[in-house]
């Protein structure tokens, strides 16, 4: 009888430690660990309505911000904190204290230094701090409406630079992280979000909603040297295939993911979806890309490979899902 017992509770904790998946459930205020069929296996409490995370090299720790908004056009003053859970523990370890700036919004991480870049709306800046310290560095002003993602330029040896993708003035800003001194306000599309560097580190890649393009920027000369027409309406969130030959987005007003060819700069493929994909992240390995349809609770996950979607779940209800990460542990 009791080998009977345990067989359900060692099912559950194989489950648990081959969850691969971390699912920033944003209406939940929570970071949700399933496996890749769609289990839920467990939970992390964060601070109220997180909106990005990003996770540290070794796969140990995932930083998120607790925006306390579920979508920028929202008032009210918001969260102030950065909660760091450990994955392995399986809990809230910590918060960073934003002080007087409140919403953080976008998150990045520099390998080399430790160093988190944070954007928060709350007033308009954007933040550089200190992962051991647990304290905020150097505050910037954006020169932009609306500071959303960001991301931290070529990381050898250290970033010099972060781009802040200001959405409600329809810039990306170059600032330099030594004395914010130089800083470049390039002009992109409407509606600016989300962000990727291109394998070699040379060029930006940034999504703009609005505009149905997305904007190739130089980060050696930090100016604008090209376009990607997408295929679709309303790019928001991107990522890079492992190899360098795909930038992979979400098309959020017409329910799709469509790849293109960075040597082209031409769409391939495209994936239908349910709902409305917020967020695009792929894996380690390149195998897969990640969406999350927010409004209806539902994952993607789409075989590159194949171009196809492999499959849907769903979410507690509620839980409004956003980014999706797939971390590898060292």
């Amino acid at each position: 009888m009791r080998a009977f017992v345990l067989l359900p509770l060692l099912a559950a904790t194989l489950a648990a430690q081959s969850a691969p998946l971390l699912v920033l459930e944003k209406g939940a205020s929570a970071l949700g660990f399933y496996t890749m069929e769609g289990q839920r296996v467990g939970e992390v409490k964060v601070g109220l309505h997180p909106h990005e995370m990003v996770a540290s090299p070794d796969g140990r720790f995932v930083y998120i911000t607790d925006n306390g908004a579920m979508r920028i056009e929202q008032a009210g003053k918001g969260g102030n904190t950065i909660s760091i859970v450990d994955l392995a523990a399986r809990r809230r370890t910590g918060t960073i204290k934003l002080d007087q700036f409140f919403r953080p919004h976008g998150i990045d991480l520099d390998p080399t230094t430790n160093r988190l870049a944070i954007t928060v709306e709350n007033p308009d800046q954007f933040l550089l701090l200190d992962i051991r310290d647990r304290r905020i560095l150097r505050a910037y002003d954006t020169k932009g409406k609306t500071p959303h993602m960001v991301r931290f330029g070529p990381t050898k040896g250290g970033a010099q630079f972060a781009y802040v993708s200001n959405s409600g003035s329809g810039t990306i800003s170059a600032i330099q992280l030594a004395t914010g001194g130089e800083m470049k306000v390039m002009p992109t599309g409407e509606r600016p979000e989300g962000s990727v560097l291109s394998v070699d580190h040379k060029e930006l890649y940034v999504t703009n909603r609005e505009s149905g393009v997305i904007t190739v920027i130089d980060t050696t000369r930090h100016a604008p040297i090209g376009e990607i027409k997408t295929g679709g309406k309303g790019p928001v969130r991107c990522d890079v295939t492992p190899d360098g030959r795909y930038l992979v987005y979400a098309l959020m007003h017409d329910h799709k993911i469509e790849i293109a060819d960075l040597e082209t700069r031409q769409p391939v493929a495209q994936i239908a979806v349910e709902g409305e994909p917020i967020s695009l992240s792929i894996s380690p390995d390149g195998q897969y890309a990640f969406a999350s349809s927010e409004e209806i609770d539902t994952v993607h996950i789409i075989s590159l490979k194949d171009r196809k979607l492999l499959r849907s779940f769903k979410t507690p209800k509620g839980a409004g899902p956003d980014p999706v990460l797939m971390v590898n542990t060292k």
